[in-house]
């Protein structure tokens, strides 16, 4: 797979086959094309908890909000919620505080790592922090900054020409998951 063909398949998914159990050795992976990620100021600040067992899942669910265009749906049900999850934590032992391009950059590697693995993943940005940090039971030293929700792909993904400027994903009556793309020669500016 090329990185345009990951480019293609990475896309936000947030359904998925949750008994499909990813083994720690992939989730590691995942995680090292964290670490291999370029980082401000090269100091490397994040840190990765992994949770891939069904009791911690479960306290992790609860503080994440899902598909806020999706208004009449409240995100994965039983049976459809990810197998693993990948908290970016800001380790405040190091720097109080991280270029937010940081998480943005290590969250993508995470995901066409875990695409080219065949998994889906969803990077979430809506989680109410306090309550999870309360969850995972983390000392004072960490900060929780996003989470990404990982599984074996239970939806189907495409992504569509922008029509009237209409960005908002949206499903269709069959579930199919449909995002819009602005085209190219809308977002390239040529200078002569």
């Amino acid at each position: 797979m090329n990185v345009r063909e990951a480019l293609l398949r990475n896309r936000s998914c947030r359904r998925f086959y949750q008994d499909y159990i990813i083994p720690e050795n992939d989730l590691l992976t995942i995680a090292d094309a964290a670490r291999l990620s370029p980082s401000g100021r090269n100091i490397q600040a994040l840190k990765f908890l992994i949770s891939c067992r069904p009791e911690l899942n479960s306290r992790i669910f609860p503080t994440l909000a899902w598909a806020g265009y999706l208004t009449d749906w409240a995100g994965p049900e039983e049976g459809e919620r990810p197998s693993a999850y990948i908290i970016q934590l800001l380790d405040k032992s190091i720097t109080p505080n991280i270029m937010s391009e940081d998480c943005g950059i290590t969250a993508q590697s995470m995901l066409l790592q875990a695409t080219e693995l065949g998994y889906g993943g969803c990077i979430i940005a809506a989680v109410r922090r306090k309550e999870l940090h309360a969850a995972l039971e983390l000392d004072d030293r960490y900060t929780v900054m996003n989470v990404i929700a990982l599984g074996k792909p239970k939806e189907t993904v495409v992504i569509e020409d922008m029509k009237d400027g209409e960005y908002r994903y949206w499903r269709d009556a069959d579930g199919t998951h449909h995002v819009p793309k602005r085209n190219l020669d809308e977002l390239v500016i040529l200078k002569n």
